[in-house]
């Protein structure tokens, strides 16, 4: 399987901070019973990132934004 790297995160997200919280929030909701959004056999924060990577995972400002425009249509 392809390494995760945190540059491929950085293509997603515009600050390292945070991808970190990102990652972090994600991991919590590992433990709390949430299913991966992607097929991943590695540790939790490893899966964390893979999500963010594969853009399955966004920031909240973002899902903010989508749903005030969706709202404005």
């Amino acid at each position: 399987m392809a390494r995760i790297t945190v540059e491929d995160c950085m293509e997603r997200v515009s600050n390292r901070f945070l991808l970190v919280q990102m990652a972090i929030k994600r991991v919590k909701q590992f433990r709390e019973g949430y299913e991966p959004l992607v097929p991943s056999k590695n540790k939790e924060i490893v899966t964390a990132l893979r999500e963010i990577a594969a853009a399955k995972v966004v920031p909240e400002d973002e899902l903010s934004a989508a749903a005030a425009e969706n709202r404005a249509e």
